[in-house]
């Protein structure tokens, strides 16, 4: 690796990576989810409000890292290939060195790039 500020191909494997670590801590603690769509509905209903929380963490995590290995997740630009919201999910969960280099990236994507989903209102939160 360079001393500059990391390509996204040097990024978007360890940020995959993160994120599929804690995803899969998330599944590991969450009851088993079914795959029909009414045993999933009861299973969403089933749940507490922390694991309701962790549920829906555990799916934006399966979507970016969906995104990060090529099959865009609905409210990111399908061109990004690695969007500010997985550096977000990610941070806290890289080693020192690749944390400076996320942060090189974001710095030189600028803050002018908006790439995040749009904002739930205050009362869906």
């Amino acid at each position: 690796m360079t001393n500059g500020p990391a390509p996204v191909t040097e990024l978007r494997v360890p940020v995959w990576h993160a994120l599929v670590n804690r995803a899969g801590v998330l599944r590991h603690v969450l009851p088993p989810c079914p795959e029909d769509v009414p045993g999933r509905f009861a299973w969403w209903r089933s749940l507490s409000s922390a694991q309701a929380r962790d549920a829906a963490l555990l799916d934006r995590l399966d979507a970016l890292c969906g995104h990060l290995a090529g099959r865009p997740a609905p409210g990111y630009a399908a061109d990004d290939p690695l969007p500010d919201a997985a550096l977000e999910e990610a941070d806290g969960f890289l080693d020192a060195e690749l944390a400076e280099r996320a942060a090189a990236y974001r710095l030189r994507r600028g803050p002018d790039v908006t790439r995040r989903p749009p904002e739930r209102p205050a009362s869906a939160r």
